[in-house]
């Protein structure tokens, strides 16, 4: 496992577990398998509430960290052009051709990064929460608008966002990248039509995950991917936006629930991992869960 805080060495190697995630060390199950892996980095940040300039500069550092890895894909948490705050990003948002999206592309180009972030979509009368999918040639691959909105105060999310009302998957090499935003998670159908219906392999998940539930973050993305056979890249974030603390531990969790990256629940850190198309069909071999479905029944 690798890990590095902003104020670590960007070469500093941690192998001590990072508190709550029961990480595995898979270096034998590489090199025994001898498996083609594409290298991707999640990123944990805090962000300025309403300050795109200084949020963008976060960005460039941790994406600038992970390209110097290796890594062919960075994902950032939910909201990190405004951060979350509901009157912030009433007042904030922006058009998708305006704000954070071209500047995202401009630094995917420059940096030859593809990227992944939650960002405000302001369109119209409405505000979408929603994730843009950036090549590293600066070209939108896909745009997700979060589908399932939170309703616990403080964070109601509906009197600001609109709901999305589709599924959203890209294709990335050679995996099929399927897009989630945060309380997605607690909705096992999204995954599951991701990967059914959409021949999803990997799951990205940007997210602000407040503390209370922290064990119910680590639960569920450790659910998702098992249950689907997929890996699940969760880039949560860190801080306090207008009295909400947010509860870190991203996590790269491989298809058979294995950690293969985990953050800890309060720095700024980047987390990178290798994912692999042999070990998907290692896995989904060895327990062919999605040949034994009952589609008869789920009514």
């Amino acid at each position: 496992m690798l890990r590095m805080t902003r104020d670590e060495n960007k070469k500093a190697c941690s192998e001590e577990s990072p508190r709550g995630w029961p990480v595995r060390d898979l270096a034998f199950h590489r090199n025994a398998l001898q498996i083609e892996t594409m290298k991707i980095a999640a990123a944990q940040i805090a962000c300025a509430l309403g300050d795109l300039e200084a949020n963008l500069r976060t960005i460039h550092d941790f994406a600038s960290r992970a390209k110097d890895y290796g890594a062919e894909l960075v994902v950032f948490p939910e909201m990190i052009d405004t951060g979350y705050s509901m009157p912030v990003i009433q007042k904030h948002a922006t058009p998708w051709n305006e704000g954070a999206v071209p500047r995202l592309q401009k630094m995917a180009k420059q940096l030859s990064l593809a990227i992944i972030a939650g960002v405000s979509d302001r369109e119209g009368p409405h505000i979408y929460n929603s994730q843009a999918f950036i090549d590293a040639g600066g070209n939108i691959r896909a745009k997700y608008r979060k589908t399932h909105l939170v309703t616990a105060a403080p964070l109601d999310e509906r009197p600001v966002f609109a709901a999305g009302d589709a599924f959203v998957s890209c294709k990335f090499d050679k995996f099929n990248l399927g897009l989630t935003i945060c309380y997605d998670l607690r909705f096992p159908e999204v995954c599951r039509a991701l990967a059914v219906d959409h021949g999803a392999n990997v799951f990205i998940n940007s997210s602000a995950w407040p503390f209370p539930r922290l064990e119910h973050l680590r639960i569920l993305a450790l659910a998702r991917a098992v249950e689907n056979q997929c890996y699940l890249i969760l880039a949560n974030r860190v801080g306090t936006d207008d009295g909400v603390t947010f509860c870190g531990t991203s996590a790269i969790v491989d298809p058979s629930g294995v950690i293969v990256a985990a953050a800890s629940a309060d720095r700024e850190e980047l987390i990178q991992a290798e994912i692999s198309e042999e070990v998907l069909s290692s896995v989904r071999a060895r327990m062919a869960v999605f040949d034994h479905r009952r589609q008869d029944l789920y009514k």
